[in-house]
């Protein structure tokens, strides 16, 4: 019975590590379908202003139909959805509804300041009452990782978030359709903003292991990094 036991642990740990790798995909494939839905209705130039609000309106809806999958799958995997994945999924179902129905690509730009400030806010909130709430937000687990690691964390996260929020707004400000670069903003969210939170969750590496992180969990943590939405 022991050895039974024994031999069942090795095989949790590299379910666990496939799981991180699959909520990868859940957070960022509905980004993804975005961006290519987008492109394949944009028209050459975006010179056409009709076809360019109707690639803005499939981009939207293929957003927000990613969005709904990602929690389904989540539930039928796990049986649970993360609250970041969940708020993240209403705010997108949310802002995706105003923009396809007002025909008005101001709503979808909004949307990710809209959850980094409110991730930000909460983190730091959190943060500045000595609670570590990433660890509640992700519902992660990350072994060995101590309170003041996870602490530590989400206040960095909280203003990373922060950053975002501005960084987004800077973008939106000089792409978007009034200027025909809509499509520029779309890729920078993969091209950006992406590249900016894996290198962001990367460089915490070395304080996390100094807090506790098991060396066969960094695999985790790189795959399961807060979704740039």
């Amino acid at each position: 019975m022991a050895d039974d036991a024994a031999a069942k642990v090795p095989a949790q740990k590299s379910d666990q590590k496939k799981s991180g790798w699959i909520n990868l995909a859940l957070d960022y494939g509905p980004i993804v379908l975005f961006f290519l839905v987008y492109r394949h209705f944009a028209p050459a130039g975006h010179e056409e202003p009709l076809r360019e609000v109707t690639a803005v309106i499939a981009g939207t809806m293929a957003f927000m139909a990613g969005a709904v999958i990602a929690v389904v799958v989540s539930l039928a995997k796990y049986r649970r959805v993360s609250p970041m994945l969940m708020l993240s999924t209403v705010l997108i179902v949310f802002f995706g509804a105003l923009t396809v129905l007002l025909r008005d690509a101001f709503y979808i730009q909004i949307k990710p300041t809209a959850i980094y400030l409110l991730f930000g806010t909460v983190l730091l909130g959190g943060w500045w009452q000595g609670k570590a709430l990433l660890k509640t937000l992700l519902e992660a687990a990350f072994e060995g990782l101590d309170d003041a690691g996870w602490l530590l964390l989400s206040r960095n996260w909280g203003w990373f978030f922060l950053f975002l929020a501005a960084l987004n707004e800077v973008m939106r400000h000089f792409y978007n359709t009034a200027n025909n670069n809509f499509g520029t903003w779309i890729a920078l969210k993969l091209w950006l903003f992406l590249p900016l939170s894996f290198l962001f969750t990367f460089a915490h590496m070395p304080m996390l292991l100094r807090h506790g992180l098991a060396a066969e969990a960094e695999d985790e943590v790189a795959a399961t990094p807060p979704p740039p939405e």
